[in-house]
């Protein structure tokens, strides 16, 4: 077999596959939720790695054999054989081996978790509402695409139709992974509704994506949360105005107030807003780790930075433009109906290409 640098580090990672692999079926690692959870996706990524290898090394197996075979063979058939081989092994290795750098670079660990969609109109006035409006129409068409389950938890509407603001938890596989791409301020260039003279004009609106905390991730104590109960406002029926369902919790520790009115029930209520308290308390700590690669990579924007342009929507040019990228598309009809894939998928190979360069493997 050649010898490989990249085959250097499959003995230990071998060696950790087979550890892991004995304690994800240890009882006492199974009745310890957040350690089983933890250990059961660090297997899958060892999995994975694991198989990577083994491709990786059958294909200098073949370049090994090959060379032995032109090397000791007279029979032109097999001589030829061989050297397709090679070829096809030669042609392969690069892109096995970019297959296992990525494999070898730490994931986000949030990556596969369920996201909370907060977007909130920024200057523009009536317009600035009126666009919030179509960036999450843009995204329920997207979830739509995708089979994920978009549900919203508090919603504000703006005076000329849109939202002042619109919280939402999208529920599906790798949500988070998708869309933390979208954070950032969103630009719109176009002639508002209300304009009477055609003059363009540019609103905007901000967009902040967070993966949503799991139970075990965060451990809030009861002492430390103030519940209000109060009328909920909105469409919603006889309820509306005359029982207190709506919850407004204040985590009296860090500040951090949350409220869900989208459901009649006030347990239900309660239940969506500690949901989003967890994941608003433990995105306190997340956004270290998030203001850390954001300084290294351009695909990546704070969740936390409301300053952030990351992308312009330009109706007169039927433009769409990612700014973090340089990426135009003359496709904005689609894209605003939800076709954003292009756009996230380009993105995800920028940051890989970053991943990849910062790790220096």
């Amino acid at each position: 077999m050649a010898s490989h640098s990249l085959l250097e580090k499959f003995e230990s990672i071998k060696h950790r596959f087979d550890e892991v692999s004995q304690q994800i079926s240890d009882p006492a690692v199974i009745a310890d939720m957040k350690r089983y959870v933890k250990l059961n996706q660090e297997y899958k990524r060892l999995e994975e790695l694991i198989k990577a290898f083994k491709d990786f090394k059958n294909l200098l197996d073949n370049i090994d054999s090959g060379k032995e075979i032109l090397a000791e063979e007279t029979d032109e058939e097999l001589r030829e054989m061989a050297r397709e081989e090679m070829e096809i092994a030669e042609k392969l290795i690069p892109e096995k081996e970019n297959e296992i750098k990525l494999l070898l670079v730490p994931a986000d660990p949030e990556d596969s978790k369920n996201a909370i969609l907060e977007i909130r109109a920024g200057t523009g006035g009536d317009e600035a509402s009126i666009f919030a409006g179509d960036l999450f129409r843009m995204y329920t068409k997207y979830c739509e695409k995708k089979g994920w389950r978009l549900e919203i938890t508090n919603v504000n509407e703006g005076t000329a139709g849109g939202y002042k603001e619109i919280v939402a938890k999208i529920t599906g596989q790798n949500v988070y992974g998708t869309m933390k791409y979208e954070s950032g301020v969103h630009r719109v260039q176009r002639v508002p509704q209300t304009e009477t003279q055609g003059r363009v004009h540019t609103s905007a609106a901000t967009v902040a994506v967070l993966p949503e905390a799991e139970e075990f991730d965060i451990e809030l104590k009861e002492s430390d949360i103030r519940k209000d109960t109060y009328c909920s406002s909105g469409p919603g029926g006889q309820s509306v105005n005359t029982t207190y369902s709506a919850i407004r919790l204040t985590h009296i520790p860090t500040g951090i107030v949350v409220t869900c009115q989208d459901e009649k029930s006030q347990l239900k209520n309660l239940a969506k807003a500690m949901a989003e308290l967890r994941t608003r308390t433990y995105n306190m700590e997340y956004q270290k780790y998030i203001d850390e690669i954001s300084t290294k990579r351009k695909t990546m924007v704070s969740t936390g930075d409301r300053s952030a342009k990351i992308r312009t929507y330009n109706w007169p040019q039927g433009r769409v433009t990612d700014h973090r990228i340089n990426l135009t598309l003359y496709n904005l009809q689609a894209i605003i109906n939800g076709d954003i894939d292009e756009v996230i998928e380009k993105l995800m190979i920028e940051e890989n290409a970053e991943k990849l360069k910062e790790a220096e493997i």
